[in-house]
């Protein structure tokens, strides 16, 4: 019986997305598009946060080491390092790699350094990255209280901007979604309201002769899930495929050669998305029709 119960609930369901092809396909095409304008945001926000963790990973803390420190300070300073909470990396540079790394930087002015190979004045070095750019000053403060320390140079302007970038990206993102979220549910309530309002009497009807309000709800509610979920796969392989050929343009630019910056394929989002357009799709489907039901069930 509960079988019979529930085989008819969802036939109905299907006989309505059918049954009504110009609000089925009118709702569709609203939902694809705001489910494909919420992808194109997506797909960005995940994007500009990778360029954010690629940079991340290259900010490095430069600790300059005491001259008179011996080797096995030395050593002990670079286990000290990387035993701190938060360092990511830590390399060690001699002062002969501080040398040569200076010589590149004057390129054809290298020759003012001549005479310093005897003579060294650049000191050794360890570069520390971070495994998160909020714990910059955490972690200089710490490296500040370990022995044969001459000073700590950081990049703390650069880390402050990506910081607030990357959180301005998430705020962003996040109202975006929750506008798109709320455009949806309008939509789709008033579009299977239009549904409801034609079969009004014979809701009543049902009402009358003992249905109980979710007997009624949930046809309508298979109608809104199904055209969120054929939304969702809609517009998936919509974006996939725009994304794959616009990514591939722009990673063979010069500007992203000269930058030495990738763009993420569609396949390490794939299901991140897909999960979020079934959410997206059943949430605002369920949302929606129960919404536009309130009305025709108070009989």
């Amino acid at each position: 019986m509960k079988y019979n119960v529930f085989s008819y609930l969802i036939g109905e369901g299907f006989r309505n997305v059918f049954k009504n092809k110009k609000s089925t396909m009118a709702s569709l095409m609203i939902m694809c598009a705001t489910m494909i304008i919420f992808g194109v945001f997506f797909i960005v926000g995940e994007n500009i946060n990778h360029f954010v963790s690629e940079i991340e990973s290259e900010q490095g803390i430069q600790v300059f080491i005491n001259n008179d420190a011996t080797e096995q300070e030395v050593q002990q300073l670079g286990e000290q390092l990387k035993k701190i909470n938060g360092v990511n990396t830590v390399e060690y540079m001699s002062k002969e790699d501080a040398l040569n790394q200076m010589k590149e930087r004057f390129e054809e002015k290298e020759y003012l350094l001549e005479g310093y190979e005897e003579n060294n004045i650049f000191p050794a070095s360890y570069i520390v990255t971070l495994t998160d750019l909020t714990l910059s000053s955490q972690v200089q403060g710490e490296i500040s209280g370990l022995p044969n320390i001459k000073r700590i140079t950081s990049g703390d302007e650069t880390i402050n901007t990506l910081i607030d970038l990357a959180n301005g990206v998430r705020i962003v993102t996040a109202v975006i979604l929750a506008l798109l979220i709320i455009i949806s549910i309008f939509i789709i309530a008033n579009t299977i309201k239009l549904t409801v309002h034609a079969r009004r009497k014979e809701i009543s009807i049902m009402k009358y002769v003992g249905a109980t309000n979710n007997f009624i709800r949930w046809p309508f509610i298979v109608e809104g899930i199904l055209i969120g979920v054929l939304a969702g796969i809609i517009s998936l392989l919509l974006v996939g495929g725009v994304y794959n050929i616009v990514a591939e343009k722009i990673v063979n630019t010069d500007f992203m050669q000269i930058i030495q910056m990738s763009l993420l394929n569609f396949s390490d989002m794939f299901s991140l998305i897909v999960i979020v357009y079934l959410i997206l799709g059943i949430g605002i489907g369920v949302l929606g029709s129960t919404i536009s039901m309130r009305k025709y069930l108070k009989v």
